[in-house]
């Protein structure tokens, strides 16, 4: 397992240009936070769905950091999103993420991505990630491939 410091650190290094915040990072759990910018919008003043696609992968790529240690190598096998209500353009977006099973080679989690401080989600995504056989052995970052 690696703490929300630890994966903060690896996803800063990783992806600099990210707008993020793990707001909470568990065993198979993450709750992100992300401001929304007049980049995210879509006409008619709303937030796109390739931002809201983006925050759910976002999301479970933590969750399994935060089940498995670093994993840098874990890529996105599968998502599907539906797409609930229209989130607001004046709000934070909130991606909570369940990991409904790790296996050896698979991850499955679903994430609900709400506008802050509302009750009820704007969407729900499901998505697999492969996860690859090498695995760190503590939470240490590990940017580069062994060799």
């Amino acid at each position: 397992m690696s703490t929300k410091e630890e994966i903060s650190a690896f996803m800063s290094h990783a992806f600099p240009a990210s707008s993020f915040t793990i707001v909470e990072a568990g065993s198979k759990r993450a709750t992100i936070r992300r401001p929304v910018t007049q980049d995210d919008l879509r006409p008619g003043d709303t937030v796109s769905g390739p931002t809201l696609m983006a925050l759910a992968d976002t999301a479970l790529y933590v969750a399994i950091h935060a089940t498995l240690g670093i994993t840098p190598h874990a890529v996105t096998s599968n998502m599907n999103i539906n797409f609930l209500r229209r989130p607001p353009a004046d709000r934070a977006l909130v991606a909570e993420c369940r990991l409904l099973r790790v296996g050896r080679t698979l991850a499955v989690g679903e994430v609900s991505l709400f506008s802050e401080g509302m009750d009820e989600p704007v969407a729900h995504v499901v998505g697999s990630y492969v996860i690859p056989r090498e695995r760190p052995s503590s939470g240490a970052i590990r940017t580069t491939d062994p060799e």
